[in-house]
This record gives C-alpha cells, structure tokens and sequence, in this order.
C-alpha cells in the first residue's frame, strides 16, 4: 500500500539567482553538493537521471523556467512509488536567493520510516548546498561515492569507528578538526561544518567531503573540487573499508 508525502524546505542563500540555478537545475552544479552523479536535459520534457554507485534513477523535467522554477517526477513504480522534486527560486536584494523546495510523492508500506530519514535528510542537504556556494563558487566539484555495510554492528560503535577514523572525538561538535590520510591521496584536514546522530560534514579547502551512517550503512558522499581527484573515489573506498574490518 502506497502513502503520499510531501516535504517543504526554505532556505536564504548567498548566492544569486543565476547561481543557485546552476546548482540546481544542471548535472555538474547538482553534483556539486547533493547526491551521486547526475544528467539533466535542460528543457521541460528532457531526461534526468542520478546514478549513485550504478543504481540509476531516471525521471522527466517536468518545470524548466530558467532561473526560476525547475522541477522533475520519477516514473511511477509497479507498487505505485514515485518521487517528485520542485525547485522555486526567488532573487533578494544584496546578492542574495530564497530557493524554497518540495519533495513529494508516494512511499511504499514502510513509508512512516522512508519519511523520517527524508525529512531529516534535506535540511543538512541544503546546509551543503550553502556551503558549496559560499565556499566554491562557480566550481563544479568532481563526486565521489563510497559505501560499507556494518552488518548488526551498532549505530553508536559505528560512529565511533568513523570519528576515530577522522581523528574526532566520539562527540563532535561543529568547528572540530577533522583529519584522515587514504592512500595515494594528499592528507584531508579540515573543519566540522555539521554533525548529528547520522552525519558528519567536513570542509577543506578544496572539498566537502560527507558521511553518513545508519541502517546497516556507511555511505560518503564527497564533492571535490582541487586537482588531485584522480583515484579518490577507489582511495575513499579502501579507507572506509579498511577502518571497519579493522574494528570487526
């Protein structure tokens, strides 16, 4: 049995209207600080897909007002699922942009769950959203994906493996160092710019690089936007897996 949903977010960026329609409404500015590696057709009617680690989503531009209103739907699903994005846009004086959001759709039979981590998730989406364009305007970052399973390992001991992994304490508070060394990559060293119960974001200065624990998972989500992004994807990959086994 489906369940409709429908989240709202509003956020004032230091960006203009130009800018923040990059971010949103391109395949390169999307992956500048949301999820996975992105297409989008620019016009109403064209394709756009998100692949994250080879599972592609696919969905259709379904609003395309340049500069002010951009918008997507997933096809919907044989158990009746689809997944709907709009984006509105409003230019402010001094520079500034309201970019207020909606997510909708229809979730499956554990949708009260899929909901919780949804409405969760966007308000720390759109912090990286701000920190992208405060810190690396006009860039277009490279994204790199991770993933390890946990297994019945606890959220708490997987945190904990995770900010040891980055030189953290077990409580991380915003403005902490945080540092980490994968092989053939430069040392990452940089500043705590959000923490909850299943995140952490660092920024460095030429990357924000995410983690994200829960349900069995460790996923990373880095955008990165420095020359040395050759081989990050496979390094991030080796460190994730090689902190856990080393705590199994």
């Amino acid at each position: 049995m489906t369940h409709p949903f429908e989240i709202e977010q509003e956020i004032t960026l230091p960006a203009g209207p130009e800018q923040v329609w990059a971010a949103i409404a391109t395949g390169p500015g999307i992956e500048s600080w949301f999820m996975g590696r992105n297409e989008v057709e620019p016009r109403e009617g064209g394709a756009a897909a998100m692949d994250i680690g080879g599972n592609r989503e696919e969905s259709v531009v379904t609003a395309y007002e340049l500069g002010k209103r951009f918008a997507t739907r997933t096809a919907t699903a044989a158990d009746g699922r689809c997944m709907a994005f709009e984006y509105l846009i409003e230019g402010r004086e001094g520079g500034s942009t309201v970019l207020r959001i909606v997510h909708s759709g229809m979730l499956g039979d554990d949708w009260q769950d899929e909901y919780d981590a949804l409405r969760r998730g966007w308000p720390f989406h759109l912090h990286t959203l701000r920190e992208y364009l405060a810190h690396f305007p006009g860039s277009a970052g490279v994204p790199v994906f991770a993933m390890a399973r946990t297994g019945e390992q606890p959220a708490q001991e997987v945190r904990a493996i995770l900010t040891r992994g980055l030189s953290l304490p077990t409580t991380v508070a915003v403005g902490a160092r945080a540092h980490a060394a994968p092989a053939g990559l430069p040392p990452m060293g940089g500043e705590v710019t959000w923490s909850d119960e299943e995140r952490i974001e660092v920024r460095t200065d030429d990357g924000l690089y995410t983690f994200h624990h829960g349900s069995g998972l460790v996923l990373m989500f880095h955008h990165l936007f420095g020359p040395d992004t050759d081989g990050a994807e496979a390094a991030w990959q080796q460190w994730l897996t090689g902190i856990l086994a080393d705590h199994a």
